[in-house]
C-alpha cells in the first residue's frame, strides 16, 4: 500500500516543479562559482535544482532598505540554503515563510547576561539571524563577499539555516532532531567533547581549527560546525573526526568524499 502522505508529497513536489520551471541557463549561471557546491554530481545538482524550485515557491525572499533581489541573487541564496537538506525532506524547513535580506550587516538590540548573571543591553552588528517561528535574516554584502572570496568554515547562509534545523526540537541548543538510527548518546558525546576542547583552547589562547565563535553556545557550535562540514570538510574531519561522522549521519552527506583527492587539503 502507498503511504498517502508520501503520495501527496510526491504529487505536490511534481506540481511545484511543473508550475515553476527554472531554466537551465539561469540555474547554471547562478550556481557557477559557489564553492560549497563543488563536487556535487550531476544527479545531486539536478536534485538540488528541484529543492531550490520548491524552496522559492514555498518561501518569500524580501529585500529591504532598498535592496532589489534579482533572480540570480534569489537562486544563489536558495542553493546554499537547500544544500543542508539535499538528502533530507523539504518539511525540515516547514513552520516559517520568509527570508529577509538586508543590503549589508544589520544592527540589532540584544539583552545579554554574563557568567555571573549581570544583564546588559548591547547593539550588535550581524551578518545573519534566525528566529524560531519567524524569518531567516541575511546580509547580502556578506553573502556576496563569501561567493567572491570563499573562506574555509565561513558561510552565513548555511550557518543561519543550520539554526533553523536546530530549532526543530523547540529551541536552539545544538540538538536537531536526529534520525532514528542515530543514538543520542553518540551525538552528545562527540559534540560535547569537541565543544569542551574548543573552549579549552580558547581559555589557553591556543589557536584551533574551529572558529572561536562556536564556543559562544552549543547552538552556535552546531551552526559553525555545519559551516565547516560543507565548506571545509577536510578541516573538520581532521580536527573533530567524531563530529564529522555525526554530521555525515545527520545531513546524510559526505562532502569530503565528493572532493577530488588532490583537493582534500591537509591541515
Amino acid at each position: 500500500m502507498i503511504n498517502p502522505f508520501t503520495w501527496y508529497d510526491h504529487w505536490r513536489q511534481r506540481r511545484e516543479l511543473a508550475r515553476h520551471p527554472l531554466p537551465l541557463r539561469a540555474w547554471h549561471e547562478a550556481i557557477d562559482g559557489i564553492h560549497c557546491l563543488q563536487g556535487l554530481s550531476a544527479v545531486e545538482l539536478a536534485h538540488l535544482r528541484e529543492r531550490v524550485v520548491q524552496f522559492l515557491h514555498r518561501k518569500t525572499l524580501n529585500g529591504v532598505q532598498g535592496l532589489a533581489l534579482t533572480r540570480q541573487m534569489r537562486l544563489q541564496i536558495a542553493a546554499q540554503a537547500c544544500l543542508p537538506i539535499l538528502h533530507l525532506d523539504m518539511d525540515y524547513y516547514d513552520g516559517w515563510h520568509e527570508v529577509v535580506v538586508y543590503p549589508d550587516s544589520f544592527r540589532v538590540h540584544h539583552t545579554v547576561s554574563d557568567d555571573i548573571g549581570l544583564v546588559s543591553e548591547q547593539d550588535v552588528l550581524l551578518s545573519g539571524e534566525a528566529w524560531g517561528q519567524g524569518p531567516v535574516i541575511l546580509a547580502w554584502a556578506d553573502i556576496a563577499r563569501e561567493l567572491a572570496h570563499p573562506r574555509p568554515g565561513a558561510n552565513v547562509v548555511i550557518h543561519e539555516f543550520a539554526h533553523k534545523l536546530d530549532m526543530l526540537n523547540g529551541r536552539a541548543n545544538g540538538m536537531p532532531p536526529l534520525h532514528p538510527d542515530m543514538p543520542i548518546e553518540d551525538w552528545t558525546h562527540a559534540l560535547s567533547a569537541a565543544y569542551r576542547q574548543l573552549q579549552h583552547r580558547i581559555e589557553r589562547h591556543h589557536r584551533g581549527c574551529i572558529n572561536p565563535y562556536g564556543a559562544t553556545s552549543p547552538a552556535e557550535f552546531f551552526a559553525v560546525l555545519s559551516e565547516y562540514f560543507f565548506t571545509a570538510p577536510w578541516q573538520l574531519q581532521h580536527d573533530c573526526p567524531d563530529v564529522y561522522g555525526q554530521l555525515k549521519a545527520f545531513y546524510r552527506q559526505d562532502p569530503l568524499a565528493r572532493l577530488p583527492h588532490n583537493e582534500r587539503h591537509t591541515v
